[in-house]
Formats: C-alpha cells, structure tokens, sequence
C-alpha cells in the first residue's frame, strides 16, 4: 500500500483529488487534523513520509513545500504553476511522445493547466509531425466552466445575490499575461508566444479549447491535420472524433464529469478549426493528476478514472 499526502487539500482540486483516492484500496491517505494543516513541522513530516505527495498550493507555497522534501524516494505531483517549465521538471501531460516513460521514472511531474491542456493537445502534435512551423502566429480561445476560478468563484456564480453580469459569458486574461502562456509556449517549442482569449461561462465545469488556422500556416491539408491527430491520440484518454459536433454546435460541457478529453477538426480546406474538450476539473486538473499517479505506481492510467465513449 502506498502512502499519499494531499498537501492542499481544501481547495478544489486538493479536494476532488482526496475525493477520489478515499476508496482506493492500494492508496492509504495521510490526512493531517485541521489543526496541524498549516503547521510546517507537521508538513514536512507528512511530505517525507508519503510515496506521492500532491501540491494543490498557491506557487509560492508549493515552492516552500518542495524545499521541505528531503526524502528522495518522495514523489511529487505539483498541480500549480510554479514548476511548469523548470528545470528537472517532467510534465504531466502523458500523451505527448515519451511521456509516460518519463513520469513514470521522475520523482518531480508538474500537472498541467487546464486551458494549457486543450491548446498543448491541439498544437504539439501539428509542430511533431511538421505540419506546423514554430514561428506560427497562432490565436486561442478556451470557454472553460467557473469552477476553474477555485471557490471564491465558485460562490460568486452560486450566490442568490451574484451580480447579472454573469448571466453571460465573460473574457478574461486581458493584458495577455494569463499564466498558462508559458508553458504552452514551451511544450509546444513554439517560438511566439499566442493570442490567447479565456472565457468563463455560467455552467460548473467543461472545456472547449479552440484554434483557428489558416492553410497557409500549415505545411499540409486539412486531411494531414486529422492524420496527426489519429496517430497521436488513439486512447485511453484523449481520443480524435470525425464527427464530434451535435448538430452543428460544438458544447462546452459535452465531456463535464469525465477524465477524457475529445480532439476534433472542423472547417475546409481553406480554414481549420481544431477543438479540445474536456473538464477543467478532470482532464484539465483532477484527472491528470491522478493519471501521473497511476503512472508513478505502474497502474493501469486509467484506474479510478471516469472515461466516456467518443462518437
């Protein structure tokens, strides 16, 4: 049995991730009282102790909590911003090539973010397969549910007296220095940083990550597009669907609840939209990391994950 600690786990994520390993039989929780939660000493005791210890801090806080782990047998599954792209760093997203032998073998996986999750899906295989140069100047927008915003958001959308400007879908991420560029910037190995557009609509939880291209910006078809998607995702997780829409639209929360996340390709020839679905609860955050976990452990990728059937 194999010793976890959630450090973080009041929060949303920290919270689903507790939710999920509470009746996993190879997992036995290391759940600090309420009092000793915040207690360093308590902390570090708890970090050193686990097999796998999940971050779901602030980046400052879980920069202090990697500084407490002196055990090198201690796995770390960071879900913060704060380790992304640093050094020595593995990142958590499995389906890109090789890395599920690289989680597997690392005692440090940094979770990705969630709208990172949907354009690095998109966009990392096009640049593989050489269908994308790196300098492309790309735009993005994702419509992600307000459960991504944690639970101050969460209570703003779910107060009797909330404000009825969320009645509508809201952009936000204007100066474009959203936190999740950087790391699409990096895992892609693009060489411009996209102009990035993030909505937050009044549903719980999903995602629909989207970006247009232009056949011009593409050393191939539309055809050569979907080619690279099938190759790269054929499961268990992430999946390319032919005819992913529902009568002509395309529904953010089509995949809320689930751990999967669905590629498509819409458009013609001339102009291409290709989409990502997912939750930003699963896929998007929960989900991946316990994904990373179950490779760390040698498990099945899926166990205890909630996986749908693509169309």
């Amino acid at each position: 049995m194999k010793r976890v600690f959630i450090d973080g786990s009041a929060g949303t994520t920290g919270l689903r991730i507790r939710e999920r390993l509470a009746n996993r039989r190879e997992i036995e929780l290391v759940i600090l009282p309420e009092a000793l939660r915040k207690d360093p000493s308590a902390r570090r005791d708890a970090l050193n102790g686990a097999d796998i210890a999940f971050l779901c801090l602030p980046d400052a806080a879980a920069m202090e909590a990697v500084a407490l782990v002196e055990n090198p047998d201690t796995a770390i599954i960071d879900t913060s911003t704060a380790h992304r792209t640093a050094e020595g760093w593995v990142y958590g997203f499995a389906e890109l090539p090789g890395q599920r032998e690289r989680i597997a073998a690392s005692k440090r996986i940094a979770n990705p973010g969630c709208h990172a999750s949907g354009f690095i899906a998109l966009i990392a295989p096009l640049v593989h397969a050489g269908l994308m140069k790196k300098d492309a100047a790309l735009c993005c927008t994702s419509l992600t549910g307000y459960s991504g915003g944690g639970k101050k958001m969460i209570a703003e959308y779910e107060a009797d007296d909330r404000s009825p400007l969320l009645d509508a879908p809201r952009q936000y991420g204007l100066t474009q220095q959203h936190k999740h560029l950087k790391e699409m910037v990096a895992v892609c190995g693009l060489e411009q940083v996209p102009a990035f557009m993030p909505i937050v609509g009044d549903f719980y939880s999903g995602m629909e990550v989207s970006v247009p291209l232009f056949a011009g910006q593409l050393n191939g078809s539309i055809d050569d597009v979907k080619a690279a998607y099938r190759t790269a995702y054929a499961g268990p997780i992430v999946n390319y669907a032919e005819a992913a829409d529902e009568a002509g639209f395309l529904s953010a929360g089509a995949l809320s609840g689930r751990d999967d996340m669905q590629i498509s390709v819409a458009g013609n020839a001339a102009r291409i939209l290709v989409t990502a679905r997912f939750d930003n609860l699963g896929k998007g955050a929960s989900g991946a990391a316990l994904q990373n976990m179950n490779l760390l452990l040698g498990l099945d990728e899926t166990e205890g994950l909630v996986i749908g059937c693509h169309g």
